[in-house]
């Protein structure tokens, strides 16, 4: 089977006080299906930037982006939106989790705007969430929830619409050491679980050595 996502000769340049600052320099990456692929880099490596790119959240960037064979280049706006809702989840440092809703909530309504029924739907995020061990906690808003458990449901939702691909930003970034190696065992396993692939942009190297490979970004450029 092709790869997931093919990137190629990938650039993103900004201008700032009359200056041209390239914060992507040629990017080259592939992720096959099923392959968890951990970017590591330090803070203002680019990393945000390329999984914006990748999850077809910005324009302004060169190069070729292919999403399960799809060229983004070549697509419209309802085109990007339509392949962004069908084949990616997003995961997020901070857990941006609708505050009015309880965790089952959460993770049901981005299978309604897919286009689920509301049963199986409801099934779908309860057994996602009982999987993340949150199924004493399905009725709970997330002011009610640990961070832990918070990023828990923010997984949940990502794997909701059984994406292809899932992209995760720092997705333990705001969590102690502890509740960290817990919470990304709980998203690896469940990623697996369910076949999909991922890309997770980090800067701990101890947690990025137990993805499948590891990538390093440096000033643009993938090394």
């Amino acid at each position: 089977m092709s790869d997931i996502l093919h990137v190629a000769d990938l650039r993103r340049s900004f201008t700032q006080g009359g200056a041209t600052i390239e914060v992507l320099r040629g990017i080259d990456l592939h992720v096959a299906p099923g392959e968890i692929v951990a970017l590591v880099g330090p803070s203002g490596s680019g990393k945000s930037t390329l999984l914006q790119a990748v999850g077809l959240l910005e324009g302004g960037f060169h190069g070729s982006i292919r999403i399960l064979g799809e060229e983004a280049a070549q697509l419209d706006n309802d085109g990007r939106t339509r392949l962004r809702r069908d084949a990616l989840g997003f995961v997020y440092q901070f857990h941006h989790l609708l505050p009015d809703f309880n965790a089952v909530e959460n993770v049901v309504l981005p299978q309604l705007i897919y286009g689920a029924e509301p049963a199986a739907a409801r099934a779908r995020a309860e057994s996602l969430l009982t999987t993340l061990g949150l199924g004493q906690r399905l009725t709970h808003r997330p002011s009610q929830l640990s961070g832990g458990e918070q990023q828990r449901v923010a997984v949940a939702r990502a794997l909701a619409n059984r994406p292809a691909l899932v992209l995760a930003d720092e997705p333990t970034g705001n969590l102690d050491e502890a509740t960290a190696d817990v919470v990304l065992s709980e998203f690896l396993a469940l990623v697996r679980g369910e076949g999909s692939a991922a890309l997770v942009a980090t800067h701990n190297e101890r947690l990025a050595a137990r993805m499948d490979r590891m990538v390093r970004l440096h000033e643009g450029v993938l090394e």
